[in-house]
């Protein structure tokens, strides 16, 4: 064979071997390695080995089938340094996990909502320490007239009602030509009214935050999805984020498999036997069929980190202003801490602000019964989003959360 041939095959094989090493090393270091929309850990400070060490801890437990799937974001200073699927969206037809699927976000709306409340305080159109029923007329009686809407925002209402909505919902009459819907099924919370005085302590309830929605469509005039499409998702770019899962593609949605407890399902805790069922599947079926306040949002991880990034910007997005830094301050301030005694308060560290879960650190962030949370850290600017869909399985998202901090080494 002629020298020149031999030569030019000799640098063909060492240009493979060098993309396969980029290739191997990319993986090792979760992908970011050629990816365009993410950049290398170390160059928001941020050690690659401890990411990627922190990143195999999430790799066992999906292996182990501790959790069937999740997709891991990681942000720094704005710049995302691990955006990682693992495992299943849907393990009956092997769809993996994609960094563009589609997440039932469950609690998770309750920021959303409380960033649509602050945004009406914010125009005059109400004031969170005026009661409910100045707003709500169904709410203007003795039961609820000291009920406000900030103790409504940070679960100090004194509503004791456990389900979403009162069983049954009212049905289509004449008297509710349009049940069954958000205000109508709300009004019927204030027949009910506070288990105990309102103001005096904290018990994390999901009506009150329907009952924020409702006050949003009252206050706007337009239905709380609309609202908050037109004020929240379209100016910061979330183009997947809506209030039921979309029709034309459900087939991005994850199915939400539920941790089966030992002894349910005619033995599932045997050897060998399930341990998880299907809780939804990809049909889009909804929990009640109107859009509500204390959950029922569905996103991606890319557009749910863009509504996080608001809150380390104090309310800007580029040029956009979505709220004021005095809103942002308040959101994520706690609020119930003066709820506890001084013993009690040695054994807690986490408290309510509006719409999040602040803790004494400064981190907030909030979680979803479907195995969602995010994590918001203004001190190391960074946000770090952990989305399962696997309530009830063994997910190590504090350690990982932790993990993820010690990686900072700047």
């Amino acid at each position: 064979m002629p020298r020149i041939f031999v030569t030019v095959l000799d640098h063909l094989r060492r240009a493979a071997c060098c993309v396969a090493l980029v290739y191997m090393l990319g993986f090792a270091c979760s992908g970011w390695a050629g990816d365009p929309d993410l950049v290398p850990p170390g160059r928001v400070g941020i050690s690659a080995d401890k990411l990627n060490d922190a990143l195999a801890s999430y790799r066992q437990v999906v292996d182990s089938d501790e959790i069937r799937g999740a997709v891991l974001l990681v942000a720094r200073r704005g710049q995302v340094v691990l955006h990682q699927p693992l495992g299943w969206a849907n393990l009956e037809t092997k769809q993996p996990m994609a960094t563009d699927t589609l997440f039932r976000m469950a609690s998770n709306t309750k920021a959303v909502v409380a960033t649509g409340v602050m945004q009406l305080a914010e125009r005059g159109l109400l004031e969170l320490d005026d009661p409910i029923g100045k707003h709500l007329p169904a709410f203007d009686n003795q039961r609820c007239r000291k009920m406000t809407i900030r103790q409504l925002l940070t679960h100090t209402s004194g509503l004791r009602i456990k389900s979403l909505f009162l069983s049954p919902l009212r049905r289509k009459s004449k008297q509710y030509p349009r049940a069954p819907n958000l205000q109508i099924e709300v009004d019927r919370f204030a027949d009910v009214g506070p288990a105990v005085e309102s103001g005096t302590s904290f018990s994390y309830n999901n009506p009150g935050y329907n009952t924020l929605a409702a006050l949003i469509e009252v206050k706007s005039g337009r239905p709380v999805e609309d609202f908050l499409k037109r004020h929240v998702y379209r100016p910061l770019g979330m183009r997947d984020t809506t209030h039921r899962p979309p029709r034309k593609q459900l087939d991005r949605m994850a199915v939400v498999y539920e941790r089966i407890k030992s002894g349910d399902a005619g033995g599932a805790s045997k050897p060998g036997a399930a341990r998880w069922k299907v809780r939804f599947d990809q049909s889009g079926k909804m929990r009640v069929p109107f859009v509500r306040g204390s959950g029922g949002l569905v996103s991606t991880s890319s557009d749910y980190l863009k509504f996080c990034q608001v809150f380390l910007r104090m309310g800007r997005a580029g040029d956009k202003r979505i709220l004021r830094p005095e809103s942002v301050a308040l959101m994520t301030r706690p609020q119930t801490r003066s709820l506890y005694s001084d013993k009690q308060l040695q054994a807690r560290t986490r408290f309510y602000g509006l719409g999040w879960v602040v803790r004494d650190s400064g981190v907030f962030g909030h979680g979803g019964s479907e195995g969602t949370y995010v994590y918001i850290d203004p001190r190391n600017d960074l946000v770090v989003l952990v989305l399962t869909q696997s309530p009830g399985g063994k997910n190590p998202r504090d350690e990982f959360f932790e993990a993820v901090v010690a990686a900072i080494e700047d």
